[in-house]
């Protein structure tokens, strides 16, 4: 199968190099630094059940180079979507699909509405992995991937995804019911990435702490209510399965903590702006994200200007 991974960064990187090692003609795009060390060098992923090195395959920044491929591994932050995604054309073929490995829950739907419902499917991560140098990329643990149509309407082409990534030995679940998943880890990203850049902690730090574990309590509550708007009941019970899943993290630094020590934009708007944006339409208050993203803004804002100098 040819695949293009549209963002080669941890996620990106991670299932890419483990289809290329399976023999699929994999083309990564990159741009900056990462992409001239992958010239350079090739890719290499360190990780506990085997490190991967991938050389031999197509690194780029220009989607014109790439050609039409049967699989787009779509992994751009959530920022970049609309951007990223008009770029996907010279890629795109009849039967092309578009697998959304990005954090958020209306990711899916800005892809979809260029490239269409039916070959757009929304996916979540469950990883823990980061860039540790150019080109170079650390895997801790995890690498499962929930996917599924946007209207839960299962097709071939979605099967023959699930097919693929189960071959080459890539932890997958397709869901008829993928929206609610997004949600339910968003009841994780909203509180926990926003804590962990606003006190600078890992999440052994966060869950030690009662009054850290209580303020993301209250965000989970605000994420549950917004939920509610999409028409999503979110079981309460999923909070303590949250925090319990949290503590076994240990010193894990969420992505968004991750972006802000390397100075890259944050995700923000995906996790908090979200919440706060669907609470206001439906006429309610949403404190804790809007303080969370009213901070994070100011941190956004102060990367962005230095990255400028």
């Amino acid at each position: 199968m040819r695949i293009a991974v549209m963002g080669t960064g941890a996620v990106g990187a991670y299932f890419g190099a483990k289809l290329a090692v399976a023999g699929h003609d994999v083309a990564f795009i990159a741009r900056g630094k990462h992409l001239a060390a992958m010239r350079k060098d090739g890719l290499t992923v360190n990780s506990p059940g085997g490190d991967l090195h991938i050389r031999n395959a197509r690194f780029t920044a220009d989607t014109e180079e790439v050609g039409k491929v049967d699989l787009i591994l779509f992994c751009v932050k959530s920022y970049d979507t609309i951007s990223a995604a008009e770029l996907l054309e010279p890629m795109i073929a009849d039967n092309t699909m578009i697998l959304s490995l990005q954090n958020g829950v209306d990711n899916a739907e800005k892809i979809a509405q260029l490239w269409g419902k039916k070959r757009t499917l929304p996916g979540v991560v469950y990883i823990a992995a980061q860039n540790e140098a150019p080109a170079m990329i650390a895997h801790s643990a995890g690498g499962r991937i929930i996917f599924g149509p946007i209207d839960g309407t299962m097709s071939a082409s979605a099967n023959l995804v699930e097919r693929t990534l189960s071959a080459v030995a890539i932890s997958n679940e397709l869901s008829t019911s993928i929206q609610k998943v997004q949600w339910s880890k968003l009841l994780w990203n909203a509180p926990f990435c926003a804590i962990s850049c606003l006190v600078r902690a890992n999440m052994q730090e966060i869950v030690e702490s009662e009054p850290l574990v209580q303020l993301a309590l209250e965000c989970m509550a605000e994420v549950k209510a917004a939920a509610l708007t999409r028409g999503i009941d979110l079981p309460s019970a999923l909070f303590d399965e949250t925090i319990s899943f949290s503590r076994g993290l240990n010193g894990f630094k969420p992505s968004m903590l991750q972006d802000l020590e390397a100075g890259k934009p944050l995700e923000y708007e995906a996790f908090n702006g979200i919440v706060v944006k669907l609470l206001r339409q439906a006429g309610k208050a949403a404190p804790v994200n809007q303080s969370f993203c009213a901070v994070l803004e100011y941190l956004d804002k102060a990367i962005r200007q230095e990255a400028t100098r």
